[in-house]
């Protein structure tokens, strides 16, 4: 396991702000060379701490105005592969992870509305049928969103 420092934590602070910043500018404000960032960013990769970049995206700005978060009952833990599996087939599933609790997965949905939404749980969700029971949570906001800060 590739163990971070102070060095690489500032380099991780920068990308999670912006991807593209250019390791010139970060080496010019770390005081080390453009070759030192490129090298610690290429051992944080093959490390599996950096698995990539991407852009992030205002779903609402797309038209998709609901964000809910379900939580899933099994009739059987067991089935939590296959429903998984399931789940991976809907686009509206955007995230699925797997809990302790009163759920056994929990999930987040994404819809342009709420009809869309209804027929996602009744003609999608609900009809799988290793899951007993689901509980919807309709998101009002999203005040708070970051990633981990290394």
């Amino acid at each position: 396991m590739h163990q971070i420092d102070t060095l690489d934590q500032q380099i991780l602070r920068v990308l999670i702000k912006d991807a593209r910043t250019p390791y010139a500018e970060m080496a010019k404000n770390f005081g080390v060379s453009p070759g030192t960032i490129h090298v610690r960013v290429e051992k944080m990769r093959q490390s599996g701490i950096i698995q990539g970049t991407k852009i992030r995206i205002d779903e609402r700005k797309l038209g998709y105005d609901v964000c809910c978060f379900i939580g899933i009952i099994l009739k059987s833990a067991k089935d939590c592969n296959k429903v998984i599996k399931q789940l991976e087939e809907f686009n509206e599933v955007v995230e699925v992870y797997y809990t302790t609790g009163n759920y056994s997965l929990f999930i987040k949905v994404m819809t342009h509305t709420i009809a869309e939404l209804h027929s996602v749980l009744a003609k999608k969700i609900q009809l799988i049928d290793e899951i007993q029971s689901t509980e919807t949570l309709i998101s009002m906001q999203n005040p708070i969103m970051r990633d981990i800060t290394p």
